[in-house]
Order: C-alpha cells, then structure tokens, then sequence
C-alpha cells in the first residue's frame, strides 16, 4: 500500500502555526536494570483523547532467567495494549488466552467489568540476551462499555495498514487516520500508529480527531519551529494543521488521539473508572481473592500467585 496520495506534505511548520498545547516529559523510573518512561497520566494532561495511560518500556537486554515477571493483576474499565518493537513477551489471562505478544503485532486486552492477566517473558527456548523494547498504553473506555464482558483480539503485524513512501512508514494500530482504518475494533473513536520517517521526511497528523499527540521513541522531529528529541510527548490544539519533520537522524514516533470521553476519568492502581465507587467496589473484589465465584478469577496456567491489593 503507498502513501495517500491527498495527504498536503506542505502543511504550515514554524512560526505559521503556534501548535503545542502541552509538552509532556516522561518521569523515569529504574525496575532493577530496566527502564520505564511515563507520559500518560501527567501532571497537566490525564488523557489524549481516550489514552490515559503511556509507558515506554526499555530499551534494554535480558539475559536467560531475567526479565519481565508480572504476576497476574486485576484491571477494569480500560482496554491495554502492548506493542513491541523488539523482544516478545508472555501473556495470560483470565479468559484462557496463552499468547506470545511480538514484534508489530495488536494484542487488544478488553478489561471491561474485570480481567486478570500476567505478562512475563518467560521464553524457555531463550539461550541469548534478548533485547526488549516497547511501548504500553491504556485505553479507558466509555462509560457505556465500562460494565461489558472482558474479551481479547490480536492482529498479526501483517493485518494492520502500512502507508509508505516519501520517506515514510506508518502502520496503523487502531482506530482511523490518513483514510485507513485498522482491523481491531474499539469501543470510541481514536487513532494510534507507528512511525518511522527517513532524516527531513515529513508527516502530517490526521486533522479527523479531536485530540493528537506524538511521542518521540527515537531520533528527534521539529514541529512549529521547535525541535524535539526522544522522550518527548507534544499534544496539539484541535483543528490545528500540524506536520512533524524529521531530524538529520531520521525519527520513530508513535501517533495517538481521537475523541475525548464524557468527563475524566478516577485511576487507581490497575483500575480506571468513572467514579470512585466503581473502583472501591473492585478493590473489594480483588480483596476477598474468590477466584471461583467473585468478579476476578487467576488466568490458567498460570494461577499459582498474583499481586495482591496495595494498602494504600
């Protein structure tokens, strides 16, 4: 598939346009040799559009044995996805699902009422150090969906649309943009995408959502006359044309967005929900650990510990 051909590679940069609402630098944090970098939720901004939650994990190397070991945990009122630029990482979940999450590839986690899931990188077969580098997010879903069944969708890297040319690459995760849509169905409207761009190659946001941001993986891109490198997150005012160059290293971004939901939403732990007692209520749930009857059970397979709620 080319790049859409009615997409203006002109749009206004520099002082044309006064386009960042909000410059978000991501708080690190150091798990024991592994690195992860926060920009969603921040101090000045919960959500862009429906993303509410943003992690850049590693880049790092495991050896055999070391690694990733999140023990199954408890999520509601979001979907998750986790996508990998390098490595491969273990997931289960309480809905039965053993799935090998790599490389390109959409592992929609729909958490809904509730969903127990572990994600560990537990690869018998590894004999070399095995490079890992991703980016998490969470989605919050709209109040009308906050309450449906959990479910779980994957889509080979090969299913999502590739847009190239003019030294561009973008692969659509989910949602809408630039005229494609992406294969995993979600509950509102947004727009994710992976970026790759040669050195002074340009890329225009989608002007179809109402909210849109960028986060900078690698290299360093200048919008609006302002040159930012990795690690930076810039959201932009609705209705803004806005168009993101290249630096002389060439870049690779991930493109996030779409409509913002009916208020904000309350995050605690591994839960987000609309109002506090949706939370106090799976709290509980959690609490009492009735893996046969209650609200959460332990994925199979993998049911023989779990985090337990934090007393806080």
């Amino acid at each position: 598939m080319s790049w859409n051909p009615t997409l203006d590679p002109d749009c206004p940069t520099g002082d044309a346009v006064d386009a960042i609402d909000t410059l978000i630098i991501p708080r690190a944090r150091d798990l024991g040799g592994f690195e992860v970098r926060r920009a969603l939720p921040a101090p000045k901004r919960q959500m862009v559009g429906p993303f509410i939650f943003f992690d850049q994990m590693g880049p790092a190397e495991f050896l055999r044995g070391k690694g990733l070991d999140v023990r199954p945990h408890p999520h509601i009122g979001l979907a998750t996805i986790s996508y990998l630029y390098r490595g491969r990482m273990h997931h289960r979940d309480s809905l039965g699902t053993d799935a090998w999450i790599e490389p390109g590839a959409v592992n929609w986690m729909v958490a809904g009422h509730g969903i127990t899931h572990s994600e560990r990188t537990d690869d018998e077969t590894q004999t070399d150090p095995m490079p890992f580098f991703g980016i998490q997010t969470w989605v919050a879903l709209p109040k009308d969906a906050e309450d449906q069944p959990a479910a779980f969708e994957h889509a080979p890297k090969e299913a999502l649309p590739l847009l190239e040319g003019e030294g561009k690459e973008v692969r659509l995760i989910l949602g809408d943009a630039w005229g494609e849509t992406a294969p995993v169905k979600t509950a509102s409207e947004m727009f994710y995408a992976d970026a790759v761009l040669a050195p002074s190659a340009k890329l225009p946001l989608p002007d179809n959502h109402e909210d849109r941001g960028i986060y900078v993986v690698e290299g360093s891109i200048n919008v609006a006359g302002q040159s930012f490198e990795a690690g930076r997150m810039m959201v932009f005012r609705p209705g803004d044309r806005i168009s993101a160059t290249a630096g002389d290293r060439g870049a690779r971004l991930m493109l996030l967005g779409g409509a913002t939901l009916e208020g904000s939403r309350h995050i605690w732990w591994n839960f987000v929900a609309s109002s506090k007692d949706r939370i106090d209520a799976a709290k509980e749930a959690w609490r009492a650990g009735d893996w046969a009857h209650g609200r959460f059970q332990l994925p199979p397979g993998d049911d023989a510990e779990f985090i337990p709620l934090p007393e806080r």
